[in-house]
């Protein structure tokens, strides 16, 4: 029996396993049909059932139904543990302007704008920060890709009180229903935004013909920071919300505020408010992308890279050469070997945690591990 989007919700909803990547949206919506939609919270719906043609291709595609993941391992030469590896690099771009507005190194951004200026890309959707979280985005120009740079909020006419959910991705993939009038799209997303992706290639189904690069980033899940919680937080490490310009995700949360202290919140701290969907995931660095990138493993400023592609490799090398500065060998021999090792552990970690909450689930009556 052919399984549609009626049973999506059955299989992966109700269960609290939905993505929110908005890929089963997006494949609908670039095809015209118009049945489904997203929600205000990133969630997939029934926008007019009555357009559903059955066709099946939204469960398919959905990054937590299995169906092709034997396929897009072999497109990707995928191999345990961590996805196909060609190599490591840690990084950063060569603007300093642009690393100290970027999250980590403003590597990715520094790409994407090279790609841009060489016209190898007519777009790149992102994710863009605005007063209400992070939304997507499909920059059309350099100033725009500038300004997607970094996960941070901004202000004007003094103090603004934000809002006090934030989550730490954004449905990009939705982004992609803009994308017709154009030719070269780069994509960056989470392991999952990008597993849909490739399932689209892999079918050959559009918007995915629009998309020669994929860059991945590194994610322990998604978090929705509430007013209880914060308010604890606040308490503890004694700051104020209001006063957070930019989050980055190392091997802690790190909130850089205002004022240009920052504040270390463990990761585990936070497990209460990461979305269920995201304990049952097992990518973390996402393996399927043309090169992944993330804070792990490298310094304050600087930004891993695994470059996993000849695609990745090519854009890699030349952005090397034009826009990005390497770390220096010599202050550090070991410092490519340091940041392999954390991946490989933060990897490996997010596999068991999912292997033993999928066990739970099975068992009756045992709660998700958090």
């Amino acid at each position: 029996m052919k399984k549609t989007f009626f049973h999506l919700i059955q299989d992966v909803q109700k269960k609290g396993e939905c993505n929110h990547c908005g890929g089963c949206v997006t494949f609908c919506s670039a095809m015209n049909y118009g049945a489904l939609g997203l929600d205000d919270h990133g969630k997939p719906f029934y926008k007019d059932i009555d357009k559903c043609n059955e066709c099946g291709l939204c469960y398919i595609i959905c990054p937590q139904i299995k169906e092709l993941d034997e396929e897009i391992k072999r497109n990707a030469q995928w191999e345990s543990p961590l996805g196909h590896v060609i190599s490591f690099a840690v990084t950063r771009a060569k603007d300093p302007d642009l690393v100290g507005k970027a999250t980590d190194g403003g590597v990715v951004t520094a790409i994407l704008n090279h790609l841009f200026d060489t016209r190898r890309i007519d777009g790149a959707i992102v994710s863009m920060s605005t007063p209400h979280g992070r939304i997507p985005w499909l920059a059309r120009t350099s100033e725009e890709i500038m300004d997607s740079a970094g996960s941070h909020f901004g202000s004007s006419h003094g103090i603004y009180r934000f809002a006090r959910d934030y989550a730490t991705f954004s449905p990009s993939v939705k982004a992609l229903g803009e994308t017709r009038a154009m030719d070269r799209i780069a994509f960056v997303g989470t392991p999952c935004q990008i597993n849909t992706i490739r399932k689209m290639q892999a079918l050959g189904i559009v918007p995915s013909d629009v998309i020669p690069f994929c860059f991945g980033l590194f994610c322990s899940g998604n978090y929705s920071f509430q007013d209880k919680l914060f308010s604890e937080l606040e308490a503890k490490y004694q700051f104020t919300y209001v006063d957070v310009i930019k989050i980055n995700i190392k091997e802690d949360f790190i909130f850089s505020l205002a004022s240009g202290k920052q504040v270390h919140i463990p990761v585990a701290e936070l497990t209460g408010v990461k979305r269920v969907a995201c304990k049952f995931c097992r990518d973390f660095s996402a393996e399927y992308a043309d090169i992944s990138f993330g804070g792990l493993g490298a310094d304050h400023g600087w930004t891993t890279s695994i470059i996993r592609t000849p695609v990745g490799r090519e854009v890699f090398r030349d952005a090397l050469e034009k826009v990005l500065v390497s770390f220096r060998f010599e202050d550090n021999p070991k410092y490519i070997t340091q940041a392999e090792e954390k991946i490989f552990k933060a990897s490996r970690q997010k596999k068991e945690m999912s292997d033993q909450n999928h066990m739970a689930r099975k068992t009756k009556g045992i709660r998700v591990i958090q």
